[in-house]
């Protein structure tokens, strides 16, 4: 199937040091596509105000992570995503929402997300499995992925299930009917931008968040992994609206 996909591009650093690397929608891209190479790929720059004018403009979304605080009703189009989360849950479109948009997706359907007292999730970090899913084949109890965040969901919208999680981070991802599918941490993220980002936050953070951050790297991330549960998470959507 040639199947149209949307990802919404949230991140709006403009820093020196993003614009060495392709922006987060061309990262989900470069990661879904080897995936999925039938598909077709669309970067919608959401931090710019642009959205699609309907939900079914598109077979499918994944909203990319940001700097920003979904809590920041200060900017425009994140109160305008919000909006948008809610009509794509209405039509049951696909959605996967990555850090950001995991909050994004609680926020919008009546969650709660917040500072995290423990301080910021930045390195990598596990997820334990409380539940399996159809797509998540072959089944593996824990995944490790890149984290970089320091606010994270504290209360779901109500009708959602928690499928994971860890001490630090509780609800690390979630499940909302047959159609979302969020995740707090960054399958999209290659270990060569995560370098350079503690490379980068080294004097901008305190020692002991960077020494933890710099340790979690000896973890692997389990990339090909998620990206399979991802495309397949996609696939079982498509079947279904068949």
């Amino acid at each position: 199937m040639n199947l149209r996909m949307a990802v919404l591009l949230t991140n709006d650093d403009t820093s020196a040091f993003a614009s060495h690397f392709p922006n987060d929608g061309q990262k989900v891209v470069e990661f879904l596509k080897p995936l999925r190479p039938e598909w077709s790929y669309e970067v919608v720059s959401v931090k710019d105000g642009v959205l699609p004018a309907r939900s079914r403009d598109f077979d499918g979304y994944v909203i990319t992570g940001s700097p920003a605080s979904v809590n920041d009703d200060s900017l425009p189009w994140v109160r305008q995503l919000l909006d948008f989360i809610r009509a794509v849950h209405a039509a049951r479109q696909p959605l996967v929402g990555l850090c950001f948009g995991h909050q994004a997706v609680a926020r919008a359907l009546g969650g709660l997300v917040g500072r995290n007292a423990a301080g910021w999730g930045l390195g990598t970090a596990p997820t334990q499995w409380h539940l399996d899913r159809p797509w998540m084949t072959p089944p593996q109890a824990t995944t490790t992925l890149m984290a970089a965040h320091n606010e994270q969901v504290i209360r779901m919208p109500e009708g959602a299930v928690c499928l994971g999680g860890s001490e630090f981070c509780p609800i690390g991802s979630m499940q909302i009917g047959q159609h979302i599918w969020t995740t707090q941490f960054h399958p999209e993220m290659p270990l060569v931008f995560m370098q350079a980002l503690l490379g980068y936050l080294t004097d901008k953070l305190d020692a002991d968040t960077m020494a933890r951050a710099h340790a979690s790297l000896a973890n692997a991330a389990d990339v090909p992994l998620f990206g399979q549960w991802m495309v397949q998470f996609f696939d079982g959507c498509f079947e279904r609206a068949q």
